[in-house]
């Protein structure tokens, strides 16, 4: 279950696709959770994923 705060959210994601994943969609399959719904609740919070860095900035 990934955490309900934004903030944490930001934190947990990140730390998980720089040690463990290659892209967002990796860590999305993997976690069984939809990427669009992701990139949002982040978004909302105001967190753009980076394809380049592999990271929410």
């Amino acid at each position: 279950m990934l955490p309900q705060d934004p903030y944490i959210l930001f934190s947990y994601v990140n730390t998980k696709l720089r040690d463990q994943y290659s892209s967002l969609e990796a860590l999305c399959d993997d976690l069984q959770t939809d990427v669009e719904a992701l990139t949002q609740r982040l978004s909302a919070a105001g967190f753009q994923y980076d394809s380049a860095r592999n990271q929410f900035v």
